[in-house]
C-alpha cells in the first residue's frame, strides 16, 4: 500500500467518507471554500475588538488561532463540516457595550467570555442545551434554515454593495455600475453559469477567478502594516477572572448582563447554525435529531474558553460553513482543512485581504438561495405551523440575528399551542423558554 493509499485509508476509517458519500478531494475543496467564505474575520474581528482597545495584530492572531483550533477540534471530536470562529455581533456587543458604554476593561470582558464559555459547558453536561433543542419543533428547524439562509444571503448582498442601507426604505438598491457590485455580479454569473453545470468545485472557483478579475480591477489591494507572530502575547492569557467577580455593576446589570448576553446569543446562535448546517449536510434523522449533539455543543463551550484564553471574543458556528457544504463537504475533514487553512492564516493573517469581499459574496448570495429548500417542508396551510415559520423567517435576516429569530418562533409556537389548549405538563420547558424570550424583550425594550 502507498503512502497516499495508507493515508487516504486512515482518513476514510477517522471521518467515514464512504459512508457519508464524499472522499478526500470534496472535503478539501469545500474545507477551502467555507474558509474563503469566512476569513473575513480575520479582518473584522481586530477593527471591532481594536476599538475596546485591545492591540489589533493581536486580535488577528487570536482570530486565527481561535477559528483554528475550534474547527479543528470540531472536526475531529464530532465529524461534522461545522467551522467556528469569533462571532460577529458579539464582538461588538464586546467593545461597544461592554467595555465603552459599561466601562469594563478589556481584561475583565475577556474573563466574562470565559465564564461564560464554562457555563455553556455545564448547561451541555447537564443536559440543558439538548433539552432547548429537543423542544424546537420540526417545522422551526425547517424554519430556520430557511431564515438563515435569506440571512446570509442578505449578507452576500450588502457585502457586494448591491444592497445598501436607505433612510426612507431600510434598504435600496446600490449602484451596480460601481467596481464592488459589478465585480460581485461577475461573481455569481462564473458561481451560478458553474453550479447549473454540476461543478463541485463552483463556489471556490467563482472566488478565485473573481478574485483574480478584482485585481485586474484594481479592487486587490496587499496590506502595508507590519506583523508578527509575537503579537498574539500582548492578549495571550491577558483574561482577568477575578476582576470579574469584582464588578459592581453600576455601569448596567453589571455582571450578570453580561454573562447573560454572551450566553443567551451564543447558545441560539450556535443552535440555529447548526440546524441549518447539519439539516443542508443531510445529518439531521428523520425525527429531527442531530448525531454527536452533545459532542458539537461541548466542542463549542471550549472553543469559547480557549478563544477568551487567546484574548478573543466568543467564539461559535459560522453559518457560512453551510458554503462548504454546498460544495460537498459531509464530515468534520472539512472543518479541519478550514481549521488548518486558519492556523496557516496566522503567518499571513493582513493578506487575507487579498480576497475581497466582493469575491465572496456571491457565495453567500448562491447559497443562501439553495438553503430556502428546507421551506418546502412547512405546512403553510396550517396557521399553527406557518405562523411561527414565517416569524423565524423573517426576524432572522430583518433583525440580523438568528436568536432573534429562533426567539418569536418558539414564542408564537408556545402561545398558539396554549391559546388552541393543546399545552400539556409535559411542555413545561418549552413554555419556560418562552417566559424568558418575554423577559428578554421586557428587558431589551427597557435598556
Amino acid at each position: 500500500m502507498t503512502g497516499e493509499a495508507a493515508s487516504t485509508g486512515m482518513l476514510e476509517a477517522r471521518f467515514k467518507l464512504s459512508e457519508r458519500g464524499t472522499d478526500v478531494r470534496t472535503e478539501v475543496l469545500a474545507g477551502f471554500t467555507t474558509f474563503l467564505t469566512m476569513a473575513y474575520i480575520v479582518l473584522v474581528n481586530p477593527a471591532i475588538l481594536g476599538q475596546a482597545g485591545l492591540p489589533v495584530a493581536s486580535v488577528a492572531a487570536a482570530t486565527c488561532f481561535a477559528a483554528a483550533f475550534a474547527s479543528i477540534l470540531m472536526g475531529m471530536v464530532a465529524n461534522t463540516p461545522l467551522a467556528l470562529a469569533p462571532g460577529m455581533g458579539l464582538n461588538a456587543y464586546f467593545s461597544f457595550t461592554v467595555v465603552q458604554q459599561m466601562g469594563v476593561p478589556w481584561p475583565v470582558a475577556l474573563g466574562c467570555v470565559f465564564i461564560s464559555g464554562v457555563a455553556f459547558l455545564i448547561l451541555t453536561l447537564t443536559g440543558v442545551r439538548q433539552l432547548i433543542v429537543s423542544v424546537i419543533p420540526q417545522h422551526l428547524f425547517a424554519a430556520v434554515a430557511g431564515g438563515i439562509g435569506l440571512f446570509i444571503g442578505f449578507i452576500g448582498l450588502k457585502d457586494a454593495g448591491i444592497v445598501v442601507a436607505n433612510p426612507a426604505t431600510f434598504v435600496a438598491l446600490g449602484s451596480v455600475t460601481q467596481p464592488g457590485p459589478a465585480l460581485a455580479l461577475f461573481g455569481l454569473v462564473v458561481i451560478g453559469t458553474l453550479a447549473v453545470w454540476n461543478v463541485r468545485a463552483a463556489m471556490l472557483i467563482g472566488i478565485v477567478l473573481t478574485t483574480l478579475a478584482g485585481w485586474v480591477m484594481g479592487q486587490v489591494h496587499a496590506p502595508t502594516e507590519p506583523y508578527s507572530l509575537a503579537a498574539l502575547t500582548a492578549t495571550a492569557f491577558k483574561l482577568d477572572i477575578p476582576g470579574v467577580f469584582g464588578l459592581s455593576g453600576k455601569a448596567g446589570l453589571g455582571l450578570l448582563e453580561i454573562l447573560f448576553v454572551f450566553l443567551f446569543v451564543d447558545l441560539f446562535d450556535n443552535i440555529g447554525t447548526l440546524v441549518a448546517v447539519t439539516k443542508r449536510a443531510g445529518l439531521m434523522d428523520a425525527a429531527g435529531k442531530i448525531p454527536g449533539l452533545n459532542r458539537i455543543l461541548m466542542t463549542d463551550a471550549v472553543a469559547t474558553m480557549v478563544g477568551a484564553m487567546a484574548g478573543t471574543s466568543t467564539v461559535t458556528s459560522y453559518v457560512e460553513s453551510a458554503a462548504g457544504v454546498q460544495a460537498g463537504g459531509r464530515t468534520g475533514l472539512t472543518a479541519v482543512v478550514c481549521g488548518l487553512l486558519f492556523l496557516a492564516t496566522m503567518f499571513v493573517a493582513p493578506y487575507a485581504s487579498l480576497v475581497p469581499l466582493a469575491a465572496t459574496a456571491p457565495a453567500l448570495v448562491v447559497v443562501g438561495g439553495l438553503m430556502l429548500l428546507p421551506l418546502t417542508e412547512v405546512d403553510w396551510e396550517d396557521p399553527m405551523a406557518a405562523i411561527p415559520a414565517f416569524l423565524t423567517v423573517a426576524m432572522i435576516p430583518l433583525t440580523f440575528s438568528i436568536a432573534n429569530g429562533l426567539a418569536f418562533g418558539i414564542t408564537a409556537h408556545a402561545l398558539l399551542k396554549l391559546l388552541k389548549g393543546q399545552a400539556t405538563t409535559k411542555d413545561w420547558f418549552l413554555y419556560t423558554l418562552a417566559a424568558l424570550f418575554v423577559a428578554r424583550f421586557a428587558w431589551m425594550a427597557a435598556a
